[in-house]
């Protein structure tokens, strides 16, 4: 099945995670902010948000998102095969360590995936860094298996989103045959990720112990997702860059 988003409501997702030198991830960003956002726009793609780890000061993670498959593999042809890769990736490349950890990714269900602003309204360089949070967590369950998703999607997300803000996004793993793969993506996954804006951290913290008083999570779903892990899930705390359109 293809699946396929509406415009500015991306069916297909990839979340990037890289590692970089020591010292080097202010100039990746600048780089990145300044000369990988519209020219990837212009072959089809959308740059959703880009973020520093706020636990790790050379950890670099982004995401960007495409109608579908197809388009996926078109844009990612068009743009890594182009002339501003060709002038400006040696040096992004330099920059880091590692460059595999990518999880391809779709809304869960169709309609739970980030509704992404204009492209117009997305700050010019030069713009301060938006004083704002966002956490994401990812949980790892295993493959083939859809009751952990499910007590996600049925069970935490709605705790959540009744006891703070609106989930931007809730995704799971897109188990489509990687249609470019001179970029390798992560395989046999089965993931579950929420991601959430807040104002600041301390927003995140008291959000997170109202969730832990909801009559849901008393019942014991967190419990029951522990149960259905394969994993233990991976916290993200991160912190959207001047340009990033997810804040």
């Amino acid at each position: 099945m293809t699946r396929t988003g509406p415009a500015g409501h991306p069916a297909v997702l990839e979340l990037r995670q890289y590692t970089l030198r020591p010292g080097r991830r202010e100039e990746l960003i600048e780089l990145f902010e300044r000369e990988f956002i519209e020219t990837q726009e212009e072959t089809g793609m959308i740059i959703l948000g880009q973020f520093r780890d706020l636990d790790d000061p050379d950890r670099f993670v982004w995401l960007r998102g495409f109608q579908n498959m197809e388009t996926r593999r078109e844009a990612l042809s068009a743009f890594y095969g182009g002339p501003v890769w060709a002038a400006h990736g040696p040096q992004a490349n330099d920059t880091m360590i590692d460059s595999d950890d990518v999880l391809l990714l779709r809304p869960l269900p169709a309609d739970s995936g980030f509704v992404v602003p204009s492209p117009s309204e997305r700050p010019q360089a030069g713009a301060a860094a938006p004083d704002r949070f966002v956490a994401a967590t990812l949980w790892h369950f295993p493959p083939g298996r859809h009751d952990g998703t499910e007590l996600i999607r049925h069970g935490l997300v709605p705790a959540l989103n009744s006891t703070g803000p609106a989930s931007l996004a809730v995704l799971t793993t897109e188990t489509a045959h990687n249609t470019f793969p001179r970029l390798p993506v992560r395989t046999g996954e089965n993931v579950a990720a929420v991601f959430t804006s807040y104002a600041d951290e301390n927003a995140h913290r008291r959000h997170l112990a109202d969730v832990l008083a909801h009559p849901l999570v008393q019942d014991g779903i967190l419990s029951d997702i522990e149960r259905a892990q394969a994993a233990a899930p991976q916290s993200l705390r991160l912190a959207p860059t001047a340009r990033s359109l997810i804040r």
